[in-house]
């Protein structure tokens, strides 16, 4: 062996320590959630350190969680409301690293139109113009409120992104399983953490008002839910339609708040009877969803629903077009062996395309029952 040949196996010896150790020190996703989720609890006091920790195996706290305002059905841990600035910073940087940068956004943007909701008249935007800012006549706000909110220009204590609570079942951990919860109105994270894996089912996200303006800007936190749903529609043809729109009308979500080990039928059309690029769609589609956890997990679920793409049914109820730029009036639901998401517009009151509520679950695992149970 000459001098070069010595020389060069040295360099991969070195290139490989230096690589190994660069692995070792490479932080996971879950160990990032989890650092995070010690720098949130080392902010809080005893007494809020308590409140915010829950059993892992603690049923009826990891079954709290609602669309409905947090007056009206309570939830546990504590609200930013109660938090300092520290600890609120910390502790949606905990909600974030948790999640993928569109899902934070998501979240951020459902947040703010909660305040939005706070300071409209009688908490509820009615119609407005087409392609307009929320206006009209007022609505009774969520499903469960009646003859609506304070008088004009009074805010409620009903809404507003301080109203969002955070919770820890379990002790945070990159081996043994804990979950994080977090949510107010119309927003429910539910993400369990199982070494690795990272589960968001059951989770509720929706928006009211599902259109607004902000510094200029055009909001729609559920805007790829509403416009890539219709497009996949549009793609069908007649006797596609016919099997995908189902004959009678749907209000709301089947499976929402609840409604834990329910089932359902799957009905409509089955995704074996689309072609290649409506089936890329319907994946597309429902990565509005899978794709709010953090990028890595993201892939893996999305990995998953492409496996059971044409075990995977495509439902809709309701009219079959939307206003450019404005969120559709009509429910769909999508099935498959590993999942169950419905969108539903809320018809109480008001413009439906102002009021969204959707669901996410996996029937086999909702809050990592599949994967802690083994």
């Amino acid at each position: 062996m000459n001098i070069f040949s010595t020389k060069a196996i040295r360099v991969v010896a070195v290139l490989a320590v230096v690589c190994s150790s660069a692995a070792a020190t490479t932080p996971t996703a879950t160990s990032r959630i989890v650092t995070a989720a010690h720098t949130f609890l080392s902010t809080l006091n005893e007494s809020q350190r308590q409140r915010v920790l829950y059993a892992f195996d603690d049923e009826t706290q990891r079954a709290r969680w609602s669309n409905l305002p947090t007056s009206m059905v309570p939830r546990g841990g504590i609200s930013l409301k109660e938090m300092n600035a520290a600890q609120r910073s910390a502790a949606l940087a905990l909600v974030a690293s948790a999640l993928s940068p569109r899902g934070f956004e998501k979240v951020e943007q459902i947040m703010e139109g909660d305040e939005v909701l706070k300071s409209l008249p009688d908490n509820g935007p009615g119609p407005g113009p087409p392609g307009g800012p929320p206006g009209g006549p007022p609505n009774g706000g969520s499903p469960g409120q009646r003859g609506g909110g304070p008088p004009l220009g009074q805010q409620s204590p009903m809404f507003g992104r301080d109203l969002y609570y955070i919770s820890i079942l379990g002790k945070p951990s990159e081996r043994d399983p804990w979950m994080l919860q977090f949510g107010g109105h119309h927003l429910a994270l539910n993400i369990t953490i199982a070494g690795e894996r990272g589960i968001l089912t059951p989770t509720l996200t929706g928006a009211q008002p599902a259109l607004y303006t902000i510094g200029g800007k055009t909001v729609r936190p559920l805007g790829g839910e509403s416009d890539k749903a219709l497009a996949l529609l549009n793609t069908l043809d007649g006797n596609q339609r016919k099997q995908a729109i189902l004959s009678y009308r749907l209000a709301d979500l089947v499976l929402g708040p609840g409604q834990d080990g329910k089932t359902i039928v799957p009905e409509g059309l089955k995704a074996s009877a689309m072609n290649e690029r409506q089936r890329a769609m319907l994946l597309d589609l429902m990565s509005e969803w899978s794709g709010i956890i953090h990028e890595s997990e993201a892939a893996a679920r999305l990995g998953e629903l492409k496996a059971d793409i044409n075990e995977t049914w495509f439902a809709w109820s309701g009219p079959t077009t939307a206003l450019p730029g404005r969120n559709i009036t009509a429910y769909y639901r999508i099935q498959g062996p590993h999942v169950v998401i419905e969108y539903a517009p809320q018809t109480l009151g008001g413009d439906p395309s102002m009021h969204v509520h959707t669901m996410y679950r996996d029937p086999t695992n909702d809050y990592g029952r599949g994967l802690t149970a083994k």
